[in-house]
């Protein structure tokens, strides 16, 4: 194990984190002693389109995946339209690895709650939700009680706080699809529907949840807002870098000694968190690893020293993502690890467009022949091709992800599968699990 050093220990920045070790961290009575509330009594003093700019100036951008400026995204609600705004939180979590979402909702409720509040005074909303997923039992009671514990207080419902703010907030939990994770399934899930992708434009800000104003964010992004508000925009921008400003959640898991979350600036390496985590396993080298989830593309050692922010990790060919950093070592093999994934983006495909419904099927059954030893040289060539198809030619962003990991394992660690090819390595599936393959 591996003891960090004193300036690698200056990198954590515990600020959403801050109150998970505090007795009782979940219960208003804690929260309120810790600076709780203290930002929506302050944001509701100001005028709602001040709060968006303050937003917009403090560069935060959304936590979920995609990076999108936060503040933009509220400036889209159209104002005085006369149509009801809604502020949907997106709190289906179900990407392999990604894990920053369950234990922020259950260790501090109430912060995602002050965000909903000041976010929809923000954008004029009077009717919020969380979608929560639908396996996350005890995040969802947590924040259900933390919803009775504000209303009782006065920090929901009618006239909040005396300032003739009314806000009714929603924790609806979904069935555990993961294609509810895309903001558009996630509204027609919400509205009853089959989770399904629109198609776009329309776009939510104009035509969400029951065709109004609707702005889908992250829970770690709203969960931010509050601290930006009580803290203001030159502390926030203290931490990260000039154009990925803030801390955020790394969720480290895989061969190290100390799986968890490190909440750092943006722009920590992964050597940096690495070590914060204990150091990897003994025995274990670093091979490969995500910095976002599985519908990132794979970086290797070769990438341990790049700065872990939006335009760090895009310039390295991959996407920040979710901050999922799953590691692996010289004991793991990324043809296994990929058809793994694969697997469940197979199962989890909503099946409404040809190119992923019918691409990952395909390559599901690649990969079981190759890892059965019967694999051919075509079949490299056909994942290639097949991953042509699905990028860029699906309905969501959901079925380009799931080729991430294809192209760049094959990128980065071919050999790997012509030694299952050529018979080098012994196979890992038997000929049972090949039903179906051929």
């Amino acid at each position: 194990m591996t003891t960090p050093r004193p300036e690698t220990l200056a990198k954590l920045t515990p600020v959403l984190t801050r109150r998970w070790i505090s007795p009782d961290a979940w219960r208003i009575g804690t929260y309120e002693k810790l600076d709780g509330y203290a930002a929506l009594r302050k944001a509701l003093k100001a005028h709602p389109d001040d709060l968006i700019q303050l937003i917009k100036d403090s560069g935060l951008r959304g936590r979920g995946g995609a990076g999108f400026p936060t503040g933009l995204k509220w400036g889209f609600i159209p104002q005085g339209d006369g149509k009801p705004h809604y502020l949907v939180v997106n709190a289906d979590e179900g990407e392999p690895g990604t894990c920053k979402d369950l234990p922020l909702m259950t260790h501090d409720p109430h912060a995602l709650v002050e965000g909903v509040i000041i976010a929809s005074y923000a954008i004029r909303a009077n009717r919020a939700y969380i979608y929560i997923r639908g396996e996350a039992v005890h995040a969802a009671r947590r924040l259900r009680n933390a919803v009775a514990e504000a209303q009782a207080k006065g920090y929901l419902g009618r006239n909040i706080l005396g300032t003739g703010f009314d806000l009714e907030l929603v924790v609806h939990s979904g069935a555990g699809a993961y294609i509810c994770g895309e903001e558009t399934a996630l509204l027609d899930s919400l509205e009853g529907f089959r989770g399904q992708p629109r198609l776009r434009p329309p776009f939510p800000a104009t035509h969400g949840l029951y065709a109004s104003p609707t702005v889908v964010n992250n829970v770690g992004t709203i969960a931010s807002v509050p601290y930006i508000v009580l803290g203001g925009v030159d502390w926030w921008k203290t931490m990260g870098t000039e154009k990925s400003s803030g801390p955020m959640i790394y969720s480290l898991s895989g061969r190290i000694v100390n799986p968890g979350q490190f909440e750092c600036g943006l722009g920590v390496t992964l050597r940096e968190l690495i070590e914060l985590a204990g150091g990897m396993q003994p025995g274990h080298q670093l091979r490969f690893w995500t910095p976002g989830g599985s519908s990132t593309p794979l970086l290797t050692a070769e990438h341990l020293d790049v700065p872990l922010d939006f335009e760090g990790v895009a310039a390295a060919g991959s996407i920040l993502g979710t901050t999922a950093t799953q590691i692996f070592s010289d004991q793991d093999c990324p043809v296994y690890a990929t058809y793994r994934w694969l697997e469940f983006y197979h199962h989890e495909s909503c099946g409404k467009c040809t190119p992923c419904r019918e691409g990952n099927y395909w390559m599901v059954r690649v990969y079981r022949r190759i890892l059965a030893g019967q694999g051919t040289h075509e079949d490299l060539d056909t994942l290639l091709d097949t991953c042509d198809n699905i990028l860029g030619r699906s309905f969501c962003g959901l079925g380009d992800g799931a080729t991430s990991s294809v192209t760049s394992s094959l990128q980065y660690f071919k050999q790997d599968y012509l030694d299952y090819i050529e018979g080098r390595t012994a196979p890992k599936l038997s000929d049972k699990q090949l039903v179906g393959a051929h």
